[in-house]
């Protein structure tokens, strides 16, 4: 079981980076910071990709003419 270690601050521009240690490989491994936003970033991709896929359908010729014909059937009267 990895127990946490706090990592250290960042390391300034052009500073050399601290030799990775495997407690210093655990704390970086189990640190989620900014988990959250790539996970709202991923579903908002697929749901922009999802939207766009539907506005090319709802465009061809072939389901507009499907979605006229469904509404005159449902406007006329029998």
């Amino acid at each position: 079981m990895f127990r946490f270690v706090p990592t250290a601050p960042r390391p300034r521009r052009g500073a050399d980076l601290p030799p990775l240690t495997s407690a210093r490989a655990g704390a970086l491994f189990l640190d989620e910071r900014g988990a959250a936003t790539a996970e709202y970033a991923i579903a908002t991709m697929a749901a922009v990709a999802f939207a766009g896929l539907l506005v090319m359908i709802m465009r061809s010729d072939e389901v507009r003419g499907i979605l006229t014909d469904l509404v005159r059937r449902a406007l006329t009267v029998q």
